[in-house]
């Protein structure tokens, strides 16, 4: 199973084209229905995949939360996949996928895995809204393969806050006010989880926003803001005090969307700040180099809040690429 990662690092060349690779794999067979889902991982996420190795079982945890493994010294929070997505499969899942979000690490259980695939995300759609609803939110886009199977993308964001603790009130408590009520931040993430995060920082700074799933639905929202502007005389900016873009997103991922806001002029003096749970140091740099003002993890409102009201207030030197 590693030879299916040992190129990895070279994978970091296709972020940026608007392409990705994601990671096939298995839940089981739901007794409910009888069949047998693919779903998928962006491997940009994928740290190693192995063997599951012996869990070790603690106290006060969610039901879909296994236990914990020792990887390398490090204590890793194992999640049963299909436990936490209501699937009553009785296979085993002698599969663990190990992952890595703004540096917190996990392993999620799962049947087996299928291959990698490189694909557009133009190829990616938004879920249909029956679909939306009957996971709660858990699938973020859907495609189609080539023998007929469809694929789809799990927020891995909304399984993590809901087993762990990186989405708590606590973290809301440092965010300060800004003194901006005219200022109007535009943000796109597939994620409802993610964008629920920003709306509660940007509601406890008294900042308004307008929200959108994906790059391809802000980039229309902000060219009829465009065209707005442009009919009463005023400049774009005034009317889009910021952008703040997901990385991954179906039909037009973040780098796309920075591309096209930093060459069209009508958009010229707006921020973009790259918002995102991909946290290596190649996807910051990347961002950068597509014009991206900034860099934001995840998960983290008080930075988040702090990097806002600097970037609103005029504030705008470089910050230097987290390491």
């Amino acid at each position: 199973m590693s030879e299916l990662l040992k190129s990895i690092d070279a994978r970091t060349k296709l972020a940026g084209t608007n392409k990705l690779e994601i990671l096939l794999f298995f839940l089981g067979v739901d007794q409910r229905t009888g069949r047998r889902e693919t779903y998928g991982i962006n491997v940009f996420k994928v740290r190693e995949v192995m063997r599951t190795p012996m869990i070790t079982a603690a106290p006060d945890m969610p039901s879909s939360v296994e236990g914990m493994v020792s990887l390398r010294g490090a204590l890793v929070p194992v999640i049963d996949l299909a436990n936490y997505s209501g699937i009553s499969a009785t296979t085993p899942r002698e599969i663990m996928i190990v992952t890595e979000y703004n540096g917190h690490t996990q392993g999620f259980l799962v049947e087996g895995v299928d291959t990698i695939l490189r694909l557009d995300w133009s190829k990616m759609r938004v879920p249909p809204d029956m679909l939306t609803s009957q996971t709660g939110g858990l699938v973020t886009a859907v495609t189609e393969l080539e023998d007929n199977r469809l694929v789809m993308m799990m927020d891995v964001e909304k399984v993590l806050s809901e087993t762990t603790n990186i989405d708590n009130e606590l973290m809301f408590r440092g965010v300060i006010p800004v003194d901006r009520p005219d200022a109007t931040v535009f943000y796109c993430d597939d994620s409802s989880v993610a964008r629920k995060q920003i709306e509660r920082t940007l509601s406890a700074m008294g900042i308004k926003g307008i929200s959108a799933v994906n790059g391809r639905v802000m980039w229309e929202e902000m060219e009829k803001v465009a065209t707005y502007a442009q009919s009463i005389g005023k400049p774009a900016s005034e009317l889009i005090s910021l952008v703040l873009t997901d990385i991954e997103m179906p039909e037009m991922d973040g780098y796309i969307l920075t591309k096209r806001i930093k060459s069209d002029p009508r958009f010229n003096g707006i921020p973009v700040i790259m918002h995102s749970s991909l946290s290596g140091m190649s996807n910051q740099k990347l961002g950068l180099s597509v014009g991206v003002d900034e860099y934001v993890p995840k998960f983290e409102p008080q930075r988040l809040s702090e990097t806002l009201a600097r970037r609103l207030n005029g504030e705008d030197v470089p910050v230097s690429v987290a390491r």
